[in-house]
């Protein structure tokens, strides 16, 4: 067994414990480990499925505080994936709130943008601004065209929100 997967074992035992005290220590034992594949996703599933107010402000300040880079592409992983509308707000914000470089991952953010609801969009809206300076005009071109490809009508609020942006990159 790889290393990574005994941690995920061993992790995912620590967050499924019924005593809450416990769960915030596991995520906070996260802080003083180097990041390993998994983690994330066992987080944000955890949020996912949580109705416990204080566990899911510890991990929303883990994720925030987040400031590895190599584990942007798990957060974009996750955002990709299945999840209820505040948890995918959750990891979005986590995106811009980190301070990381996410402009390699545009294209998705771009997509979750138009897919989401209107507070995930926002945060969406946030990382791509930060981002829409060091981008090439070609991927710039490529972000519009999946704004104006995805245009969701069943969402009006959002529609000042996608203007605002493909004036940005424009």
């Amino acid at each position: 067994m790889k290393t990574s997967e005994k941690k995920v074992k061993e992790l995912a035992l620590k967050l499924n414990n019924k005593n809450s005290s416990a769960v915030m220590a596991a995520i906070d034992s996260l802080r003083n480990e180097d990041p390993f594949s998994g983690a994330i996703r066992l987080l944000a599933d955890l949020y996912d499925s949580s109705d416990i107010n204080m566990i899911r402000d510890h991990i929303r300040g883990f994720m925030n505080d987040l400031k590895e880079s190599s584990v942007r592409e798990e957060v974009i992983a996750e955002i990709t994936r299945s999840h209820k509308p505040d948890t995918l707000s959750m990891l979005t914000s986590s995106c811009w709130q980190s301070g990381l470089d996410y402009s390699m991952w545009a294209s998705d953010l771009a997509l979750v943008f138009c897919k989401s609801d209107y507070l995930t969009a926002l945060e969406c809206f946030t990382v791509l601004e930060e981002s829409a300076y060091t981008l090439p005009a070609a991927k710039k071109k490529e972000l519009i065209a999946i704004l104006r490809d995805n245009d969701n009508k069943k969402q009006p609020e959002k529609s000042v929100l996608k203007r605002e942006l493909i004036s940005i990159l424009s």
